[in-house]
């Protein structure tokens, strides 16, 4: 996703100066227009803009009635002014009628640069608020990047969507979440819709890392930087240079190392073992932990700078348990990798209601595990009772006994409930189609017809 900027002034030459410092700091939609009108009349047209640079002073149009214009038929475009005068009058009316900021002529690159970087990153923060306000479903406009993330869960959509926001800029990301949740699959999607995605995405386990080896292999070493080192090589840090760095199990990080990742995240340097030479590199870093790292620093086991610094944007993927409207498309698709020739495979409604009490500790994988487990003694029908772990029909029977203790006719209706949902999800999913809907859930087609007339649904 690229972020899309126009800059209207009418002298050409600043045009094409504002143009290749943007394209040089890796901008590359942008519009140049040198008539405040046109300008303008694009707006009305519906067209999208993320940034609007905008000269004060040209003719047919001020800047300020541009600003103004923009404004009320594109609310969400941040628009920083530009003008020859430095005149506080002009600046604080600017601000007042919603310009985001004021820039003077001549404007550096490094200015001009950084204050639309400023401005993209208030806009995306501004989104990200809204998603968890909106009140409409939230839409994923990078449905690709997303698409290996199976959800229905209005809880994880927005998930899905303040990640893809966060993803246009290189702000760090922390993923929470507990084994199993899909941490690395999250941060692999937030690469793919990044302007990183065509450049490499390498994935690290810090638990892995020993003392000893962590800064050979992070960092990489020169020639001769320790016995047996008989030629250079590159770290994690210089292979993955303008791609994604994901630190899995960052809370296993050795405190000692901290410091000098923290290094890398605010200036991009790094050393190579065997030298004291500085090296620069552009990478973005997502980090990963199922561990608190609030206990972590309240017991001075990880750093407060570097938690806030890899604390940019924050992401929590919620447990299994918590999002048990997806357990039936995540069991669909786990059948349909594993059995791609046997169309129609299913799970009756029995083993779907015992899984639908299962509090999966393992979460996504367990599942997975579970289902291909599950396929290999079913025996060519649908995963039954018979087919599920003994210890999964264990902890369901312990939680069915728990519940009957205090209140046996819920816990009765709860799991008839569950079964009832499966069925007519079944049943809309293959189009109100009886036949298929009988194979898909593994009864007789007449058992089938029995479920839905006491559903009242025909």
């Amino acid at each position: 996703m690229s972020e899309g900027i126009i800059v209207i002034d009418d002298e050409r030459d600043f045009l094409e100066s504002v143009r290749r410092g943007l394209i040089g700091a890796g901008f590359r939609r942008l519009s140049l227009e040198t008539s405040p009108c046109r300008a303008a009349e694009a707006f009305r047209r519906g067209e999208s803009f993320d940034i609007a640079l905008i000269d004060v002073s040209m003719p047919e149009m001020d800047g300020v009635s541009l600003l103004e214009e923009i404004k009320n038929t594109s609310p969400d475009t941040e628009c920083i002014m530009i003008t020859a005068v430095n005149d506080a009058r002009v600046a604080v009316e600017c601000l007042k009628k919603g310009a985001y900021d004021y820039l003077t002529k001549p404007v550096s690159r490094d200015d001009l640069v950084f204050a639309v970087k400023r401005a993209l990153e208030r806009k995306r923060l501004l989104q990200v608020l809204s998603v968890g306000k909106a009140k409409q479903r939230p839409q994923i406009l990078n449905k690709e990047a997303f698409r290996p993330i199976v959800t229905q869960s209005e809880k994880i959509l927005r998930l899905l969507r303040e990640a893809e926001l966060h993803a246009v800029s290189d702000v760090p990301v922390l993923i929470t979440g507990e084994s199993g949740t899909g941490k690395e699959l999250l941060a692999k999607a937030v690469h793919r819709c990044s302007q990183r995605s065509g450049f490499p995405f390498t994935s690290i386990n810090m638990a892995s890392l020993t003392d000893n080896l962590f800064e050979a292999e992070f960092f990489g070493h020169t020639k001769g930087a320790f016995t047996g080192a008989d030629k250079e090589r590159a770290g994690f840090l210089e292979s993955t240079h303008r791609g994604t760095l994901f630190l899995d199990e960052i809370g296993d990080l050795p405190y000692e190392f901290q410091g000098k990742l923290l290094r890398v995240l605010q200036d991009g340097e790094f050393m190579k073992l065997g030298t004291s030479v500085a090296r620069r590199v552009d990478i973005r870093i997502i980090a990963a932990t199922n561990t608190d790292l609030e206990v972590l620093r309240t017991k001075h086991l990880f750093r407060n700078d570097l938690y806030w610094r890899l604390k940019g944007a924050w992401l929590h993927i919620p447990p299994l348990r918590e999002r048990k409207e997806d357990l039936f498309i995540l069991i669909q698709s786990f059948l349909k990798e594993f059995c791609p020739d046997r169309e129609g495979m299913g799970i009756t409604g029995e083993a779907m209601a015992a899984l639908s009490v299962y509090e999966f500790p393992g979460n996504i994988r367990e599942l997975r595990s579970i289902v291909q487990a599950a396929i290999n003694l079913a025996d060519d029908g649908p995963l039954s009772m018979k087919s599920l772990p003994p210890y999964v029909l264990k902890a369901v029977e312990q939680e069915k006994r728990r519940k009957s203790a205090t209140e046996e006719p819920a816990a009765e209706r709860s799991l008839a409930h569950m079964e009832r949902e499966y069925i007519l999800r079944a049943y809309e999913q293959t189009g109100k189609n009886k036949l298929r809907t009988a194979k898909l859930l593994g009864i007789g087609l007449n058992t089938l017809r029995r479920k839905l007339s006491a559903y009242n649904v025909e």
